[in-house]
């Protein structure tokens, strides 16, 4: 999706040039000065278009990469749950073992 600062600021430009040259052929002054200042009042606002069509971009690409983040999260996460009910003992061990550690260290204190 194109900015419209970028449109509008293109045809300033377009503008301020036929401008400039108009003012040139004639040999008017005040219309060859105005159509270069309109020219880069055009060329500033295309800028600034671009330069917020490349934020837009930017923050596309982080919510992207986000998303694809958090849902490698929850798939980790599914599998790890998935794992722990097909080995129900394992998980009773570990539970076992880390309930006898804080035992121990419990009864030192």
């Amino acid at each position: 999706m194109v900015d419209t600062d970028r449109i509008t600021g293109a045809a300033k430009d377009i503008g301020g040039r036929v401008q400039s040259a108009v003012g040139d052929l004639t040999g008017s002054k005040s219309d060859s000065v105005e159509g270069r200042f309109r020219e880069a009042q055009g060329t500033a606002e295309n800028l600034y278009g671009q330069a917020k069509d490349a934020v837009r971009h930017a923050a596309d690409e982080a919510y992207d990469y986000a998303e694809d983040a958090y849902e490698q999260g929850r798939r980790t996460l599914r599998e790890g749950h998935e794992r722990s009910t097909e080995w129900p003992h394992t998980s009773l061990v570990v539970a076992g073992l880390v309930g006898f550690g804080l035992g121990l260290l419990v009864s030192k204190l």
